[in-house]
C-alpha cells in the first residue's frame, strides 16, 4: 500500500516538474529560433550568399535564416561592384518582452533556452536593401568623399 501511494506521487511530482520546464521558454515558442530574412537590390537580379552557407541567385530573395547567429553577406552582380555587409543579431523588443516573462514566471530554465536558442533577438537591418553600382560611380563616389587637405597655418 506504501509503495502503490508512493509511486503515484512520484509520477505526479515527475508530471509537474515536467509541466513547470515546458511552460517557461516563452519566446522561443511564440517567436521561434529563426526568422524570415530578405534581400533586395536595385538593380534586381542580384546573387546573394552568406557566411553561413545560404545562396540564392536573383534578388529579391528571402531566406529563413537562424535568430541567434551574426553573419556576412555579400550581393553582387556582372558588371556592378560587390557589396558585403554585416548582419547583427541583438535582442529584440519582442525578445525582451517574452524574457520579462519568464524572469516574471520564474522560468530560468526558459530563459536559459531562449538566450541559447536565439528566440529573443531579431537580425538587423532587415530586410536588407543594397544599391549596386558600376565601376564607374563607384570611382565616382569615392572621389567625391575624398578628404580635402587644408594647410594648418603653423607659424
Amino acid at each position: 500500500m506504501i509503495f502503490r501511494t508512493s509511486a503515484r506521487f512520484g509520477v505526479r511530482a515527475l508530471a509537474l516538474v515536467g509541466v513547470a520546464l515546458s511552460l517557461p521558454a516563452c519566446a522561443t515558442v511564440t517567436r521561434g529560433s529563426s526568422q524570415q530574412f530578405s534581400v533586395q537590390s536595385t538593380p534586381p537580379g542580384a546573387q546573394v550568399s552568406t557566411s553561413n552557407g545560404f545562396e540564392c541567385q536573383a534578388t529579391p530573395c528571402t531566406f529563413r535564416m537562424p535568430r541567434k547567429d551574426a553573419f556576412r553577406i555579400t550581393v553582387s552582380k556582372e558588371g556592378y561592384v560587390s557589396q558585403t555587409h554585416d548582419i547583427t543579431s541583438s535582442v529584440s523588443g519582442a525578445g525582451g518582452t517574452a524574457m520579462a516573462g519568464n524572469i516574471l514566471i520564474g522560468g530560468i530554465i526558459g530563459g536559459a533556452i531562449d538566450a541559447t536558442s536565439g528566440a529573443m533577438n531579431d537580425l538587423k537591418p532587415n530586410p536588407l536593401i543594397v544599391t549596386l553600382r558600376t565601376p564607374a560611380e563607384e570611382a565616382a563616389a569615392a572621389r567625391s568623399v575624398a578628404p580635402t587637405t587644408t594647410p594648418t597655418g603653423d607659424q
